[in-house]
């Protein structure tokens, strides 16, 4: 009888679902048109298109399963901001442009780069967003945070503020196939990874930022990314378990890092643990003698020290930079060989 009742709530459950799906379709916005007016009106699984044209617009999206998607739509930032779960998320006075935001989300207090998400009561699931130009916001230019199975794909960030995306918090987060460009001034972090669990970072490209991608996420996989002008191409935080960086493209320095950043390398494993940096390019990483092309060490600012252990760095391929390589560490268990390099000779094949 448990079994059948069991059973019954399934197909309930099961027959609501399809019900939403065969009700949802698509919404269409033009040109003086509100994209967050349609997003508020908006059922479960509608698929919000957006026409070419420049929308002055913050956007908050709370619902599931809602799909996004911009033909030659251009957000820049409103005149007066709103405040929603993104506000602040990246330091006093910093709003996101689309902010894809769970449910009674506890942020910790800011510290540095961004509010940590403590907890979430409901994660929104299963939104998408693809196909927008998001300019200029003081914040990130699209972030999530609290949510699960989001798909970010083929659109261009530029000048966002701290970072240009940032996943904060979510499960399954999917960030495929876009650009993320300063045009300008050096700004601090392209791409920023601090989720629970399961992200992809894939096939994007990145210029111009201090740090390109700035990992926080245990088992993240990052691959296929095209990224020069930057920093420090890719970061590896503290104590992150596992972090998977391969086959990305990793070209020269920004000149301005020499007099902007602290310093520069194209990979950057700092007390990180079991990461696994393979297949990688990494040329052209120049800071006045300085910069390596992969760098791994201990971190003693953080109590206890974050001693770098069981990280796999091989079968990169790096050229032309200040130093290849470059290893301080304590620990145990790394793994520095069958690099394509030239200095130091003994860590090079």
């Amino acid at each position: 009888m448990v079994r059948a009742a069991l059973t019954f709530a399934t197909v309930c459950v099961r027959l609501s679902w399809l019900v939403r799906l065969a009700i949802a379709g698509d919404v269409h916005v033009s040109a003086g048109q509100s994209i967050q007016a349609a997003i508020n009106a908006a059922q479960q699984g509608d698929k919000i298109i957006v026409g070419a044209g420049s929308y002055a617009e913050q956007l908050t999206i709370n619902k599931d399963s809602i799909s996004l998607v911009g033909h030659g739509a251009i957000l820049v930032p409103p005149a007066v901001p709103g405040q929603n779960l993104c506000s602040g998320l990246a330091g006093n006075d910093t709003e996101a442009g689309i902010c894809i935001e769970g449910a009674d989300v506890v942020l910790a207090p800011y510290v540095a780069e961004h509010r940590k998400v403590t907890s979430v009561g409901h994660p929104v699931v299963g939104v998408s967003v693809a196909g927008f130009q998001v300019n200029g916001f003081s914040g990130e230019n699209i972030a999530a945070v609290g949510a699960q199975d989001v798909h970010i794909t083929d659109n261009w960030l530029y000048d966002g503020g701290q970072p240009g995306f940032l996943a904060d918090g979510s499960k399954g987060t999917r960030f495929v196939n876009n650009a993320v460009v300063s045009s300008g001034q050096i700004r601090f972090i392209a791409i920023c990874t601090d989720d629970e669990a399961d992200v992809q970072v894939l096939n994007n490209r990145i210029s111009g930022y201090g740090v390109g991608l700035c990992i926080q996420t245990p088992e993240s996989i990052l691959q296929y990314n095209d990224i020069s002008s930057c920093c420090v191409g890719a970061f590896i935080d503290p104590r992150v378990d596992g972090a998977k960086l391969r086959h990305n493209y990793i070209g020269a320095t920004n000149p301005s890092c020499v007099t902007d950043w602290p310093f520069s390398s194209g990979v950057f494993v700092d007390g990180a643990i079991n990461s696994q940096v393979q297949f990688n390019v990494i040329e052209g990483q120049s800071a006045g003698g300085t910069a390596s092309g992969i760098g791994l060490v201990d971190e003693a600012t953080v109590d206890p020290i974050a001693v770098a252990s069981g990280n796999v760095i091989t079968l990169n391929t790096l050229r032309n930079n200040d130093l290849d390589l470059y290893v301080n560490t304590t620990g145990t268990g790394n793994v520095v060989a069958e690099n394509i390099c030239s200095t130091p000779a003994e860590l090079c094949a």
